[in-house]
């Protein structure tokens, strides 16, 4: 299988696996991303780009703030994700969604207010580039906010499942590419961002009880992403992995660190 095909196969894998976990998904995800959200200070009737915008619960969250009289753009290179996230949005109007790479992706000069991510920014090819069009897009003085992982050694939620099933020397770390926060910053600052302020935050998160998290870890993230190129591994690992959140069960529930970045910037 070549390179292109291989890519494209394994973020449909992705997608469906996310659209298969998402309502226990927004529940892990959903408290670090109003982090950013608040940090943005958005108000009513402001027109703002929700990158890497997935199932659209942070569009739904970002369209509140702005109210009817604002305008939410939400972005997402996965068709399937888009599908449900224009099913949750019906009888928003303010709130639309377009399929497309967020680093390349067209839309006008100098026409929002705010840019905000959940996780939808460590993957590009080239993010200096990526951040130059989110700054493109953004009026003088606009804001951006976005939340991305610190690194993988920091960050229990993915690395306690990768250690229980002894797959951490396999992990991709893809989504860790921000872990350095002296990149981080020169990333965004090279792309004609100033005030770039990158604050460190741990919280723990939860999706609910055993099966809950299980079901969440075993599906997406790093070991998520091993199992669906490695079926056969699942059984094993599987066993593995609810023995460990066996032991971190609080009150019923399980909850685990996540290691994050706050990152805030004016254009």
């Amino acid at each position: 299988m070549n390179e292109p095909i291989a890519e494209s196969r394994s973020r449909e894998l992705a997608a469906k696996a996310w659209v298969e976990v998402g309502a226990l998904l927004d529940l892990q995800l959903s408290p670090l991303g109003l982090l950013a959200i608040d940090a943005l200070s958005l108000k009513r009737g402001e027109a703002v780009v929700d990158i890497g915008c997935g199932a659209g619960q942070s569009t739904l969250q970002l369209a509140d703030r702005v109210g009817p009289e604002g305008r939410v753009t939400g972005i997402d290179i996965a068709p399937q994700l888009l599908e449900v996230a224009r099913t949750r949005a019906v009888g928003l109007g303010q709130v639309r969604f377009i399929e497309g790479d967020a680093q390349t992706v067209s839309l006008p000069n100098s026409g929002l207010d705010a840019a905000f991510s959940r996780f939808g920014v460590m993957a590009f090819a080239d993010p200096r580039a990526a951040f130059a069009n989110f700054h493109r897009m953004l009026k003088p003085l606009g804001r951006l906010a976005f939340v991305c992982w610190r690194g993988l050694d920091e960050n229990q939620l993915d690395l306690l499942p990768l250690r229980a099933a002894g797959l951490e020397g396999r992990a991709d770390l893809t989504p860790f590419s921000f872990a350095d926060p002296v990149y981080l910053r020169e990333t965004v600052e090279g792309a004609g961002f100033h005030n770039v302020k990158v604050q460190a935050r741990d919280q723990k998160v939860s999706s609910g009880d055993i099966d809950a998290m299980a079901t969440v870890l075993l599906k997406v993230g790093p070991l998520g992403k091993i199992l669906r190129e490695t079926p056969r591994l699942r059984g094993r690992v599987e066993a593995a992995v609810r023995k460990a959140l066996a032991r971190r069960v609080n009150q019923g529930q399980v909850a685990l660190n996540a290691a994050i970045w706050i990152v805030t910037a004016v254009a």
